[in-house]
């Protein structure tokens, strides 16, 4: 089979196109025809083997995939690495039919950043009806459902930031009530100021470095910093217990492989996600479809936050 497979830690050129055995499924596994894969930021940090799970190679990349199995069924799954195939074995209980209004872009979309916008706002921040929210990179995969979830949920102002106005204006559309721009010099203010001069009682961050340190200075008393990523690969200053007393404030980590295997905490939510799409009610935004081939420019590209929505690879070309 065709495949991407990496044999060295780096950036976007070590990502090669290889011809490989064919996958083998054990018990419990499902053997994908994979019609599409995602592509998501954790996969450049499993590519240089700096993200939460160390890496191992050689290695196929990929968590996510589209396919069908022998019988026919048209499924969307989390994979442990592989997606980036023509063939993929994954666990039977992290597969989930697709209904036909869905597409493979928008399944792969929520598969891994819808599931993560749900808990991000539902499990971690535990979003009470009229909460304001903010959402960094909110033209993002995960930024731009959880600005829908959020609405959708019943926050009373959604602020979105981004980098660029096109990518603020796309937040606006999507529906949040105001959007500002993500850089860190002034961000604690601009954050406060869009929500009418009071500070924020939730912030969903994902950058890291000063952009995490400005969005917990933003924070009401009860608010709540929920941390699932540093994209700038810069680490925030450390924040200290007295940090958090002084204003009641709370620093919550969210990774979405810990919901695997816990009751309630995958299949339903991957459910309900599912058909809010195919009624039209959430609307993942999709980005660009590479080749097979171009998994290395889909990367690159991401890398340098020149993309929005969900990056898909067509597996088929």
């Amino acid at each position: 089979m065709r495949a991407i497979q990496i044999t060295e830690f780096g950036g976007p050129e070590v990502l090669r196109e290889a011809e490989l055995p064919d996958p083998v499924a054990g018990e419990g596994q499902l053997l994908l025809d994979v019609d599409s894969a995602g592509v998501n930021y954790a996969d450049t940090h499993t590519v240089e083997d700096s993200y939460l799970a160390r890496s191992s190679l050689p290695m196929v990349p990929g968590a996510e995939v589209v396919g069908r199995t022998a019988g026919g069924r048209r499924v969307v799954a989390l994979t442990d690495n592989g997606g980036y195939a023509q063939k993929a074995v994954v666990r039977e209980q992290l597969a989930h039919d697709v209904p036909d209004e869905v597409t493979d872009g928008q399944a792969l979309a929520l598969v891994v950043q819808g599931l993560t916008a749900w808990h991000l706002l539902r499990t971690s921040a535990r979003m009470a009806p009229g909460e304001s929210v903010v959402v960094h990179a909110a033209a993002g995969g995960t930024g731009s459902l959880a600005v829908q979830l959020a609405k959708e949920f019943g926050a009373g102002r959604v602020i979105a930031t981004a980098s660029t106005p096109d990518k603020r204006e796309r937040a606006l559309r999507l529906g949040a009530d105001a959007a500002v721009d993500a850089d860190p010099e002034g961000l604690t203010e601009r954050l406060t100021a869009a929500n009418g001069g009071r500070k924020v009682d939730i912030v969903l961050e994902m950058t890291g470095g000063p952009v995490f340190d400005a969005s917990l200075a933003a924070l009401a008393p009860f608010g709540r910093l929920v941390t699932y990523g540093m994209a700038s690969r810069t680490p925030p200053t450390p924040v200290q217990a007295a940090q958090l007393m002084g204003r009641s404030r709370a620093v919550v980590g969210f990774w979405l492989m810990h919901c695997l295997g816990r009751p309630g905490m995958y299949r339903e939510p991957m459910a309900e996600l599912l058909a809010m799409t195919a009624e039209g009610r959430l609307r993942p935004q999709l980005g660009g479809v590479y080749g097979l081939s171009e998994a290395a420019r889909a990367h690159a590209e991401l890398r340098a936050r020149r993309t929005v929505g969900k990056l898909v690879l067509d597996v088929t070309r």
